[in-house]
């Protein structure tokens, strides 16, 4: 199970961990927020379909075509994780590398963004406010790499969840032996 989940872990770590390093350098920070959610979010399930093939090969290799959804789930998990670790050690060199201030780039963009809706002087001084905690939040490691991991690894347990649920039924994707 370790191997298995290690091998897919890697393979969904580098998936999203090479867009996650290399779109911040490449573009000396980061694309516009919209944009950016976009193919931060589509590059996650891109790469946690190897949660999908690791539950799968698991099932059909070591469980004879048969896995039960708690075993499934946790095989799910555990990709998740390695995968997640990927991606905070990605973010993190590429702000070290790129010298991104993503807190202050965040906020400056919420605040434009308040500000094109009409918001009174007051919102946005409020927000301008929140914005400048949330830099010094994000500025403190133990703030920001849990934080990091929090964008990724619940949209890992959802994956996780649906693929166990799918892949209990044995006739699901089953293998055809000669």
């Amino acid at each position: 199970m370790l191997r298995t989940i290690a091998f897919h872990g890697v393979i969904a770590g580098l998936v999203v961990g090479i867009p996650t390093f290399g779109l911040p350098v490449v573009l000396q920070g980061m694309p516009p927020m919209t944009y950016g959610m976009i193919i931060g979010y589509a590059t996650m399930l891109i790469a946690l379909s190897a949660v999908f093939l690791a539950i799968k090969h698991y099932r059909d290799r070591e469980g004879g075509g048969v896995i039960r959804f708690w075993p499934a789930f946790g095989v799910g998990l555990g990709v998740t994780f390695v995968a997640s670790l990927f991606y905070v050690a990605a973010w993190e060199a590429a702000m070290a590398v790129t010298h991104l201030d993503f807190a202050a780039m965040y906020g400056h963009a919420l605040i434009e963004k308040k500000r094109a809706t009409g918001a009174s002087a007051e919102e946005i001084a409020r927000l301008a406010a929140e914005m400048q905690q949330f830099a010094i939040d994000y500025a403190n490691p133990l703030f920001r790499l849990p934080m990091t991991f929090a964008e990724i690894f619940p949209v890992g347990v959802i994956v996780s969840l649906l693929s166990a649920a799918l892949l209990r039924n044995s006739r699901f994707l089953a293998v055809r032996r000669a």
